[in-house]
């Protein structure tokens, strides 16, 4: 079976409610455009709470996971998770203030396509709380929430968006979040000059 070329790569990208209030959609979208990424589908919609919950426990390991890092976490700051030292009680209090974030407003859901999509997106994005992701990134540039805000008032971060964190995980929540045929398959005239071996055809 021939390898699928790493052009043909895609990835889910979610702006949040905070970034569609903060006016950021034209911003975010032109950061993917620079890069080199194709936009192949786009929506917006005020999703459930149960569309919500099912987009974060795709992953089955997702709770487990999700509430050892954030054990971790508080550990690695010499401080003791103030739900609990089970890792899927915290997951589910994680997710309860994920589901109040994301059903707060409308989001725009997007699917990027390009070399490498899923890591050229989340370096874009940055680390999970903007108060320490790098500058560049659109965390680091556009929001200023950070984990010790988000404890003491009792919410999700705001980070202003999601984006798969691996090729498995885009290929679970795609299919989630849109139908085959809401993803549409067409060329750029940039393409050519990304991908195209010898650049034919540049001075006819």
């Amino acid at each position: 079976m021939k390898k699928q070329h790493p052009k043909h790569e895609q990835t889910l990208v979610v702006l949040k409610p905070d970034g569609i209030q903060r006016s950021l959609i034209g911003e975010i979208i032109k950061r993917f455009e620079q890069l080199g990424l194709k936009l192949t589908a786009v929506k917006m919609l005020v999703p459930t709470a149960d569309f919500v919950k099912k987009h974060y426990t795709l992953d089955p390991e997702w709770p487990l996971k999700t509430g050892q890092k954030t054990i971790k976490a508080y550990h690695d700051r010499g401080l003791k998770h103030p739900v609990s030292d089970d890792p899927l009680k915290v997951s589910e209090v994680i997710l309860q203030k994920l589901i109040r974030y994301m059903t707060s407003g409308p989001v725009v859901a997007m699917v990027w396509q390009g070399a490498h999509a899923v890591e050229m997106v989340r370096k874009l994005v940055g680390g999970t709380e903007p108060r320490t992701s790098d500058v560049g990134t659109i965390r680091g540039d556009y929001v200023l929430d950070s984990y010790a805000m988000s404890d003491i008032d009792g919410r999700s971060i705001r980070n202003l968006i999601h984006a798969s964190g691996s090729v498995t995980e885009a290929d679970m929540e795609i299919p989630l979040w849109f139908k085959q045929e809401e993803i549409v398959e067409y060329k750029l005239v940039q393409e050519a000059i990304l991908y195209d071996v010898n650049l034919d055809g540049l001075l006819e």
